[in-house]
């Protein structure tokens, strides 16, 4: 790679003998065990570098100058320069030569200078024939970690600072633990942990830790709270730890009722969730090769203040053991992870992934969804539901290969990720009750009505017949895609979040609260003036899958039903009381609000316009898709004959937020036309004040653009 310094320093067929004197010096101190170390040396190396740095790495000028071996009486040519590009000339100008075109122009870092170079020395990568012959360069820098060769000094001090953030800081690709001064504390719930400078970019650093997921974190925590109300102890494994946080709060505040598992495939991500679990006098559990050098830190003999820190592909560790709580959140997709994840995992457990492909999950890249998730989507105004969905759908596909069935009990999606949290039912009959809600959707690209695929194998002569408008009529050509598979049924399991809702008021998550509010009330499409914290059912017991749970009014304990046949029996007649008591379930997808306004008219304020709806007799509330967005059981059509009749023309700028009077034949319900005449008569006008206004007729159309724009 670089020029070794030896007895004699090769270079460009120049050859710079050392004084014998030198020679000796060194030799004497090769032979002591442990040698000195002297300015008089040609490289002043130190223990933390071994002795094949190139020659333009120095500490000092002299050291540079001694290398030159000036002399009064003799030419001397630069050790750092072609003959060709520098002759050999007498020390001052040798001496002015160095310093100026070579030393100031140098890059330091710790204590050494990588003074610019002018050699024909061998580039880091060969070229494409594989030519490995020495080619020739101009100026450039030789790094003191990996030997690369960089030609601009900017380049080169980015290049270093790189290598520092990654920790490495020895030579010859060695990767080595940073300084502890480099390591920087962050605390998030209580747990302290330990992480890189550049901890926030995932691509260069082993130890990532994402700080505006910190929501993600505190939903997550808050499952698992629930299900370790539902049995203790319950195994729970964090597939990729990189700093550990998640782990550590889960055993810092749920203590005796989980036995945590964190596991990482980077040998010093695991380096480093070990030192946080001392950071947080946090026992770690070995294998037993290394348990007779474990030293652990706490002061407690019982086993709730020990995690089990494993180093493995997280596939393999899904394989060999089971878990009750699997949480995966890799880089990007968790497709390649779903299969092992639902191999092993316990009966009503839970399994949650969080997946941050956001670019091909919200259709900015369709190609890459339909290879991760087997899925066609395009962009639409429910783009982040349809995301989940997606998601879900994988999931299902996952399970039901294992003979296992799921039960979706949350699914978030927001800016930076995708959340879903699901309940495992294992046996053939809940895997194809799961499969079969995984249908197509009819999207309508001129409304962006839609509507999911009816069961069935049986082909529909007319598919458009499905949708609730009639675009395909009135609009030429073919108006609606196919999208899918997705997931058809329910995204939320209403007893699951309120009881999510009482462990973040529990736990102080004060950043869960309002989402799981917000999620409560989209789970049974009220609005949030109805909403409280008491089911609307029976307040007394929740019923989830054939467990019954105790909720506070209740002072029984819960109690979980286990295999074999009466326990089977339970969960189908449990199943069958569920599907009657909650029939009613959410309505899937929601509209934007501002999407369908109408041009020329105010529109009423969001909380009002929900209170409308409500009046005119359809289930409505908000949803934590979109913040303008309304779900709704209502056709596309109804909303904006609703949005419509509330809405108040531009130009009353000073008229109370109000009705506006449709034409007798249009009532609420019915199917409003393409083009509304609405005439407000000079007396009406004069009535607000706007008296003098000539009688005015408005003509509304609807927006007949592509979904796409």
């Amino acid at each position: 790679d670089g020029l070794v310094v030896s007895e004699k320093v090769k270079s460009n067929d120049i050859d710079v003998k050392i004084p014998e004197s030198e020679l000796e010096a060194e030799e004497k101190g090769a032979e002591e065990e442990h040698p000195r170390e002297s300015d008089s040396n040609i490289l002043d190396v130190s223990s933390d570098y071994p002795r094949d740095k190139h020659i333009s790495i120095q500490r000092h000028l002299a050291d540079l100058e001694k290398l030159a071996d000036l002399r009064e009486d003799e030419r001397k040519p630069c050790p750092l320069c072609p003959e060709e590009k520098f002759k050999a000339c007498f020390s001052p100008k040798l001496h002015r030569h160095l310093q100026n075109l070579h030393w100031k122009v140098s890059v330091e870092f710790e204590g050494y200078r990588m003074c610019i170079c002018h050699l024909a020395c061998r580039p880091v990568k060969p070229n494409l024939a594989g030519d490995q012959t020495l080619s020739k360069m101009g100026a450039h820098y030789h790094c003191i970690i990996c030997s690369a060769t960089i030609v601009r000094r900017t380049d080169m001090i980015g290049h270093i600072n790189r290598h520092v953030n990654k920790g490495e800081t020895e030579s010859r690709f060695i990767t080595v633990r940073a300084p502890k001064s480099s390591y920087k504390v962050v605390k998030e719930s209580a747990t302290d942990v330990q992480v890189l400078p550049n901890h926030s970019t995932p691509q260069k650093t082993d130890s990532y830790f994402n700080p505006k997921m910190k929501l993600n974190r505190q939903l997550i925590f808050c499952a698992l709270a629930v299900l370790a109300g539902e049995r203790k102890p319950i195994e729970c494994l964090d597939a990729f730890g990189a700093t550990g946080i998640m782990g550590l709060q889960w055993a810092k505040h749920l203590r005796s009722s989980v036995k945590v598992t964190i596991n990482d495939c980077n040998e010093n991500s695991v380096t480093m969730i070990k030192e946080n679990c001392h950071l947080n006098k946090m026992k770690v559990k070995l294998s037993i090769r290394e348990e007779d050098n474990d030293e652990t830190v706490g002061n407690g003999e019982e086993n709730s203040d020990t995690i089990e820190v494993t180093k493995m592909d997280a596939n393999v560790v899904m394989h060999l053991r089971s878990f009750d709580f699997i949480h995966l959140d890799p880089f990007g997709s968790s497709v390649n992870y779903l299969d092992s994840a639902f191999r092993n995992v316990r009966n009503l457990g839970i399994v949650s992934l969080t997946s941050t492909d956001i670019s091909s999950l919200y259709a900015k890249a369709q190609h890459v969804a339909l290879r991760h998730y087997g899925c066609n989507i395009v962009r639409t105004e429910y783009y982040k539901e349809l995301a989940a969905r997606a998601v879900i759908a994988a999931v299902t596909r996952a399970a039901a290969r294992c003979n296992k069935g799921i039960e979706v009990l949350l699914a978030v999606a927001l800016e930076h990720f995708v959340l879903v949290v699901v309940r495992v039912l294992r046996g053939p009959t809940p895997a194809d009750d799961s499969a079969k809600k995984v249908r197509y959707l009819i999207h309508c690209q001129w409304c962006e009505e839609r509507v999911f695929q009816k069961e069935g194998n049986m082909v529909e002569e007319n598919p458009y017949q499905q949708l609730p408008c009639d675009c395909y009529g009135s609009m030429p050509g073919k108006t609606a895609v196919l999208l899918g598979p997705l997931w058809s049924g329910a995204l939320f399991n209403t007893g699951f979040l309120r009881r999510m809702l009482l462990e973040a008021v529990q736990y102080g998550l004060d950043e869960a609260q309002p989402l799981l509010k917000t999620l409560v009330c989209e789970a049974e499409c009220t609005t949030p003036k109805h909403f409280s914290t008491h089911s609307p059912g029976d307040e007394n017991k929740q019923e989830e899958c054939g467990v019954y749970i105790r909720t506070p009014n209740t002072s029984a304990e819960s109690y979980l039903v286990h295999g074999k046949r009466k326990s089977e029996e339970l969960l189908r007649s449990a199943a069958k009381r569920q599907r009657a008591e909650h029939s009613a379930e959410h309505p899937p997808f929601y509209y934007n609000i501002h999407r369908h306004s109408i041009k020329g008219m105010n529109m009423p304020k969001l909380n009002k316009f929900l209170n409308y709806m409500s009046e005119a007799g359809y289930r409505v509330s908000r949803t934590h898709f979109d913040p303008m967005g309304v779900r709704t059981n209502a056709p596309l059509a109804q909303f904006k004959t609703v949005l419509m009749k509330y809405s108040t023309p531009t130009y009353v700028g000073a008229q109370a937020e109000g009705p506006v009077h449709l034409p007798g034949e249009i009532q609420v319900g019915d199917e409003v036309p393409a083009a509304t005449v609405i005439k407000v008569d000079e007396a009406e006008l004069a009535e607000d004040g706007k008296s003098g206004v000539a009688s005015a007729v408005f003509t509304q159309s609807y927006p007949t653009h592509c979904a796409a724009d």
